[in-house]
């Protein structure tokens, strides 16, 4: 068998590592892990069972309880399932090879800068003066059904407007901005709460927004605390807190490459 075990072998075994790899990645975030390893063990007890002691009775048991949970785990993990589907759809990775060959990579540096910095600007002056704020942050996946529960505004970015719509007195400032296709899309919008038990809790309604959005999809969320002008990020359903205005800057140009 070690004569036969070739180069199609090892990148079949790679293959199979990474993708245990990326579902153990998946569970960890979505604080699911203890069900992955008790799946993980129930996988090697099975193949020990029907494979290597060729137990008749108890491998055909098993074997049922395998086909029907399939079932079972994708009702039980159908967030994850459609995490995963999301990702692998709009993962920029699968972009940089249709942009390899593009020429106009200083040209979209140049637009996201225009985009970046009036953002910057108007956090760090809504921080100073404590005034809440979140800001969603479109990128592949389509924010039409967040969109719709705000009002239309489809304004270009300015850091004035955006000032104005989180002013204490507004009456859009308690809902959620969202920025598509480098233009101010909407205001006053409704996003997914999230009911994650881990969340610091020092932190308020809108940063639970923000993580439950970027649950739910590939955007980018900024939060400026009304409590204590904090200025965080929610990224792939993960937290950046207390961030200044350099960190804010470096992240979001970091992530809106290409």
């Amino acid at each position: 068998m070690f004569f036969e075990f070739g180069i199609k072998d090892i990148v079949d075994i790679l293959l199979v590592a990474l993708m245990l790899y990326y579902f153990y990645r998946l569970m960890k975030e979505s604080r699911s892990l203890n069900i992955f390893i008790g799946i993980m063990m129930f996988v090697m007890v099975w193949l020990l069972v029907s494979q290597v002691f060729e137990m008749r009775l108890l491998g055909s048991i098993m074997d049922k309880l395998v086909s029907v949970g399939v079932i079972g785990l994708i009702v039980l993990f159908q967030e994850e399932i459609r995490k995963f589907f999301n990702e692998l759809g709009t993962r920029q990775r699968m972009r940089v090879f249709l942009k390899f060959f593009s020429s106009d990579k200083k040209k979209d540096d140049g637009s996201n800068k225009e985009t970046i910095v009036p953002l910057v600007l108007a956090c760090l002056n809504m921080s100073n003066r404590q005034e809440g704020a979140l800001i969603v942050i479109e990128r592949h996946m389509s924010l039409n059904e967040i969109v719709s529960t705000g009002d239309i505004i489809d304004a270009n970015i300015n850091q004035l407007l955006i000032e104005n719509i989180f002013f204490k007195n507004s009456p859009l400032h308690d809902g959620a901005m969202v920025i598509s296709n480098r233009r101010i899309k909407a205001a006053g919008c409704i996003l997914p709460v999230s009911h994650n038990k881990d969340i610091p809790k020092e932190l308020g309604l809108r940063h639970r927004a923000a993580l439950g959005m970027t649950q739910n999809s590939d955007a980018i969320v900024i939060i400026v605390s009304e409590e204590t002008g904090a200025i965080s990020m929610a990224i792939r359903g993960n937290f950046h807190l207390k961030l200044s205005a350099e960190q804010l800057e470096s992240i979001l140009t970091e992530e809106l490459k290409g």
